[in-house]
């Protein structure tokens, strides 16, 4: 699935422009985003979607040189399962 991306920002809408993905994390102090949304529409579940937002949000904070933390509860899930991304998380 391909996201549309603005800082702080990824989702996708369908072909009628409805949201159907989305994780917002707002650089909410100096250098630390909060990954604080995370929104799957019910037709994609099961289908990694969450997770290649959380990968993304990720990715784009290590291209912006921020550290983030963690207040949504998939995305503390996600950082769980996923040691090796934790390195992003302030300390």
């Amino acid at each position: 699935m391909e996201f549309q991306s603005q800082p702080g920002r990824l989702w996708a809408e369908d072909s009628s422009g409805k949201l159907i993905a989305e994780i917002t994390f707002p650089e909410e102090k100096p250098g630390v985003a909060n990954i604080n949304h995370t929104f799957v529409d019910g037709s994609l579940r099961g289908q990694g979607v969450a997770g290649q937002l959380v990968q993304g949000a990720v990715d784009q904070l290590r291209e912006r040189n921020l550290k983030a933390v963690a207040t949504c509860s998939y995305a503390v899930k996600w950082f769980d399962s996923h040691p090796d991304q934790r390195d992003i998380l302030d300390a």
